[in-house]
């Protein structure tokens, strides 16, 4: 019980310096200070450090023995080809669901869909980014292929703050409820080649989104001078 309550303080920081990052009061390349982010948030150092761990296995932070623990924001071409393969990874989990979804998991997954139209009506951004995740999460499951879910689930940790961010460009998120209704459409007439279609281009950046990102991004992760 007292492992699982640290554990999820650290979950906990992790995403609040996840948070940090990505809106630019980290610079790329800054060392972050223990003590301080200790005092911040009211915690040992234990938990803060399972939240290094963390978010240095998603790519955000570089750990140096003896040096600690320094921000490292993706290239944003790296960052591009990140989410051209999380699109595909979705596509082939969309077009194994078709086949392989079960009715309860057609249950879960149509209850984040009303979740997250509710969120939209009542304009709670962070309500609905959580139900999207459990939505993308089930696909995963429903492909029946757990290596596969594996994969696609340590990508979509590795890009969820930016996934995050995606959402926040204008008029982002009603969009995204359309596709979500879509790909439950698909899922509904075991249309792999739909799901797989839709899913792909609903993770895909590209056209007006990838311009909007980029955007984002230079705003939000501005870079270390000096």
């Amino acid at each position: 019980m007292m492992r699982a309550m640290g554990t999820r303080i650290a979950d906990t920081i992790r995403e609040r310096i996840e948070q940090m990052i990505v809106t630019g009061e980290f610079a790329d390349g800054e060392r972050l200070d223990e003590v301080k982010l200790a005092e911040q948030f009211g915690v040992s150092r234990t938990p803060l450090r399972e939240a290094f761990q963390s978010l240095a296995a998603s790519g955000l932070l570089t750990l140096e023995a003896r040096r600690g623990a320094f921000i490292r924001h993706p290239d944003f071409v790296e960052l591009v080809e990140m989410f051209e393969v999380m699109a595909e990874l979705e596509a082939m989990c969309g077009f194994r669901a078709a086949r392989r979804v079960s009715e309860q998991q057609m249950r879960d997954i149509g209850r984040t869909i009303e979740t997250c139209e509710a969120a939209i009506a009542m304009g709670d951004f962070d309500e609905y980014y959580r139900e999207n995740e459990t939505f993308h999460h089930l696909l995963y499951e429903a492909s029946g292929n757990s290596f596969l879910a594996r994969e696609a689930t340590r990508l979509h940790k590795r890009l969820k703050p930016y996934r995050r961010m995606q959402l926040r460009v204008n008029g982002r998120m009603p969009q995204s409820m359309r596709e979500h209704r879509a790909i439950y459409a698909a899922l509904e007439q075991s249309d792999g080649k739909a799901a797989a279609a839709t899913l792909r281009q609903h993770v895909a950046i590209q056209g007006e989104r990838f311009n909007d990102l980029m955007a984002s991004y230079r705003q939000m992760a501005p870079r270390k001078t000096g």
